[in-house]
């Protein structure tokens, strides 16, 4: 949908409901798989995932005990098998953020169970804020107590039981598949740097240009039996999941869109990747009606697409990972820490009186965090970057022209914290400013140089996978 059409949807401020599920209902039969020498392996599987006790919603920093759901929430899995042998495992979760510690711990299960390594391990998180809090992820940012901390740790070790359950099932259930790949257009996510929320509607209305860079394109990759019939989708976007504010369960609008998808395909599993939303928001939001539109466009993207000629993937997949360490600006120190913990502000005060313990236990703030870059290389058709945290979308916008036929996917492997791009960074505001003490780093802000570090370190894992 262009932006003409979204500026019409739009048009005197009134949602237009007729355009709800007709975006999908012509979807049409899909078409024939590629030749044999195409040929993939391929497991899917799914959980639900929605918490059955009152553990807090996650985002926005308050206290968001649940009073309902409007859909269940999901763990979805994929497993490949390439020409090679050789088997990756792909996991999209409908959560706000995975921590490091929740990353790392499923890893090493995944690994022990199934003996794979890690670059052959992907863990994605819509970045949801109508899904649960988890363990080590944004500890300052709820104002919780013993109980729900508790509750956090339980829902947690749930979660990942059923995580593994969910690879498990697919590991084992393989069976032959083509890849194809195609890339559609869906036009409601706004740039919220350059744009202020409440004036956007207006000019929507009057026609106004909206500013700032966006990634409008929606990568999609079919996953299809040899007949044609589609098996999965993987398909991506970039825009903060933060249509909804209220306290109840749901995956917000790429909950929408996969459950579109899945509508028109019965017994298809369709997945949702967030590509580099870290400084997009759906806007308008705020409505139940408006999460359903904006899932029903991008849905009908991703239907759209799946309803035109799709480039054939062969089937090789390699692939590498590194940590790199990304500077801070400066660390947090005890004389600074400590007009903080008594402050006004309280998740900077809850934040400050955790480190400060830190310091007191003896503890030795390390200059740099080890951040996660991944690379997934299809043969000579697709190579999907993964890099963690709220990263920007200039990320994507560069990637992209660098490398041929590239999909970056944000939020994978661990919620670091947000990533500027340099620009965003000279700028400063609330993506590129002193705001890492929200994630629970010890210190305020990324050192300058930290787009070029990941880039540097993108080079390299994409050079180590085209040589394997």
């Amino acid at each position: 949908m262009r932006k003409s059409g979204l500026q019409a949807f739009f048009l005197l401020g009134v949602l237009i409901p007729a355009l709800r599920g007709t975006a999908y209902a012509q979807a049409g039969s899909p078409q024939s798989g590629p030749d044999a020498g195409f040929e993939w392996q391929a497991g899917l599987s799914r959980r639900i995932i929605t918490p059955q006790t009152d553990v807090w919603l996650a985002g926005y920093g308050t206290k968001r005990a649940p009073e309902g759901k409007l859909h269940d929430i999901w763990v979805k899995v994929l497993v490949l098998k390439d020409s090679k042998d050789r088997r990756r495992v792909l996991v999209t979760t409908d959560h706000q953020g995975m921590s490091k510690t929740i990353y790392q711990r499923l890893f090493q299960r995944v690994k022990k169970k199934f003996g794979i390594d890690q670059p052959a391990f992907m863990l994605t998180f819509s970045h949801n804020h109508s899904g649960p809090c988890l363990q080590d992820d944004l500890v300052d940012y709820y104002p919780s107590d013993s109980l729900q901390k508790q509750r956090v740790m339980e829902y947690t070790l749930w979660m990942e039981d059923r995580i593994v359950e969910a690879v498990d099932e697919a590991w084992n259930n393989l069976r032959p598949a083509h890849l194809l790949k195609g890339e559609g257009v869906c036009t409601f996510a706004v740039n919220r740097r350059e744009n202020k929320e409440d004036q956007v509607p207006d000019m929507i209305r009057n026609n106004i240009p909206l500013k700032g860079p966006v990634d409008h394109s929606v990568p999609v990759l079919a996953i299809k039996a040899p007949d044609g019939k589609l098996l999965g989708v993987l398909f991506g976007y970039a825009c903060h999941p933060t249509t909804l504010s209220h306290n109840h369960w749901s995956g917000d609008y790429p909950g929408y869109a996969q459950i579109a998808i899945e509508k028109s395909y019965p017994g298809a599993q369709a997945m949702f990747f967030n590509t580099c939303g870290g400084d997009q928001n759906p806007l308008p939001r705020r409505t139940v009606a408006l999460c359903e539109q904006y899932g029903a466009m991008l849905g009908g993207a991703v239907l759209d697409q799946l309803k035109t000629p799709l480039t054939p993937v062969r089937a090789s997949l390699s692939t590498a990972f590194e940590y790199v360490k990304l500077d801070y600006e400066e660390l947090a120190t005890r004389e600074k820490l400590e007009p903080l913990a008594f402050g006004s502000a309280a998740i900077q005060a809850r934040w400050a009186k955790r480190m400060l313990k830190k310091l007191d236990d003896g503890e030795v703030f390390s200059p740099w965090y080890e951040y996660p870059v991944q690379v997934w290389k299809f043969g000579g058709e697709l190579l999907l970057i993964g890099i963690g945290g709220e990263a920007v979308v200039d990320y994507s916008l560069r990637f992209k022209k660098e490398y041929k036929n590239t999909w970056v996917s944000g939020y994978t492997n661990e919620m670091a914290a947000y990533i500027p791009s340099r620009r965003v960074w000279e700028e400063g505001g609330y993506e590129g400013g002193s705001h890492l003490d929200e994630y629970g780093r010890p210190a305020w802000r990324w050192a300058g140089d930290i787009e070029d570090r990941i880039a540097a370190t993108v080079r390299k894992l994409v050079e180590l996978a085209e040589k394997q």
